[in-house]
């Protein structure tokens, strides 16, 4: 059997000390391991773990146990499944203990169990293939990426280099390195020709994110690449064709690739142009420190004394009341500036300045609720953030134009008051969903493409 030492080193990122643990799951997902173990009932126990992740608003850790759930009658086919779903549940078990909303959503480790599980139901049913953005961005809306406008004889031009390195790249290995600079350079100077001013245009994303790939040179990243490689030279031939739009789902891919490990290691400062990419899709990241000794020791500090700690609880999250007094006095100021740089709008007129401060401060209280351990609230508030982020982002591409309604983000950072409210009284915090889903109709709104 394998030791909880042993698989801490399958996880990438750090564990959170001070983030809040839903123990309901956590003891819902020991029990389900001791009665698989045992050849008993998963199903009831996996259902509370379910609950509880739901009121805690834990998305992506959600939607893996409920796949376990799905998963669980085909578990005992063969030894082989057997084993299969042991190891699911035992990792999800763990991670769910790490108190890393991040993770939870970003986890390489998770993705592969993930898959894996789909592929067995696939092999029983009519399951459809997943991808890791189904877990990564769970519940997240994704505004659209445009396409602008090329001229024929320069897309052409740009198609063809574009199509010569990337057969190239496709007929190298992939452990092979000599060669494949010259040729992703090549590559990444076509999407650089491509890319235009729109902070949502389509080829400033695909740059962004085959640039983090390589950040991270391993074999998994090398893969990843090459698959977005080849999958942008059938965007190349859409816009070759008019079309004005990037496909939802490669947007979507893209954009969990490119958050996967500046979620997972955090971002330095070298890091701020794609930080600001991710901005841009609702997505935020922690800044981390140097991988010193002192820092490694300071940590280990913090996490002892999290450890002994007093704690609070809203309603199924178990938090520590250290972190939960700091995160209160943090979200005051935060939903201050938000409600104050929301109504600074005229009727009619976006004040673009004053939009991207109310997103800033939506992003800032995102994601100190996610550092809690509070779901809904960081979901709320980065959807909030991208909401005001549209909002100048349109008023700025048409000024003239019909703005986007700014009472929408109004009604839902009154919304984010009330469950900051709920908090401070010990309360749990209400779900956002609604507020979420008219938020998510506004930001996925295609705006014409100005040719």
């Amino acid at each position: 059997m394998t030791t909880l030492s042993g698989l801490t080193n399958t996880f990438q990122a750090l564990p959170n000390p001070r983030g809040g643990a839903v123990r309901i799951a956590e003891m819902a997902l020991t029990d389900a391991q001791h009665a698989f173990l045992r050849d008993g009932d998963t199903l009831g126990v996996l259902r509370r773990a379910i609950g509880a992740l739901h009121a805690a608003g834990w998305l992506p850790a959600q939607r893996f146990a409920e796949t376990l759930v799905l998963v669980s009658p085909l578990a005992g086919l063969s030894e082989k499944t057997r084993n299969q779903f042991a190891e699911a549940l035992r990792d999800f078990g763990f991670a769910v203990e790490r108190r890393n909303l991040r993770e939870l959503a970003c986890s390489t480790l998770l993705f592969d169990h993930y898959r894996g599980l789909h592929a067995l139901m696939a092999a029983h049913t009519r399951a459809a293939p997943v991808s890791f953005d189904d877990l990564a961005l769970a519940g997240r809306s994704i505004p659209p990426a445009t396409l602008r406008s090329v001229s024929p004889e320069r897309l052409g031009r740009v198609r063809a280099h574009y199509e010569r390195a990337l057969l190239v790249l496709l007929r190298s290995k992939v452990d092979e390195e000599r060669g494949q600079a010259e040729t992703m350079s090549i590559l990444d100077a076509c999407l650089a020709d491509l890319a235009g001013p729109d902070p949502y245009d389509f080829w400033r994303l695909a740059g962004a994110v085959v640039q983090a790939l390589r950040l991270q040179p391993d074999a998994v990243n090398a893969a990843d690449a090459r698959r977005l490689y080849a999958r942008f030279n059938l965007i190349l031939a859409d816009q070759a064709h008019g079309s004005t739009h990037a496909p939802k789902s490669l947007v979507r891919a893209a954009l969990a690739l490119l958050w996967r490990d500046y979620a997972l290691y955090g971002a330095s400062a070298e890091d701020s142009d794609q930080v600001d990419v991710l901005r841009d899709y609702g997505l935020t990241v922690h800044w981390h420190v140097a991988g010193t000794q002192a820092s490694e020791e300071a940590w280990e500090k913090t996490a002892e004394q999290a450890r002994d700690a007093s704690t609070r609880d809203l309603g199924v999250l178990r938090v520590n009341a250290a972190a939960y007094e700091d995160f209160l006095t943090s979200a005051e100021p935060a939903i201050g500036a938000l409600i104050e740089h929301g109504a600074a709008q005229e009727a009619g007129r976006i004040d673009v300045q004053a939009a991207i401060k109310a997103a800033d401060a939506a992003y800032r209280l995102g994601s100190a609720a996610c550092a809690l351990g509070l779901g809904h609230v960081a979901l709320l508030a980065d959807t909030l953030g991208l909401a005001w982020r549209r909002i100048a982002y349109e008023a700025q591409m048409m000024p003239d134009g019909q703005p986007l309604d700014a009472t929408i983000p109004e009604r839902a950072a009154q919304a984010l008051g009330a469950m900051l409210h709920q908090a401070a009284a010990g309360i749990a915090p209400s779900e956002g969903g609604s507020s979420v889903a008219a938020l998510t109709a506004m930001i996925e709104r295609g705006l014409a493409v100005v040719r």
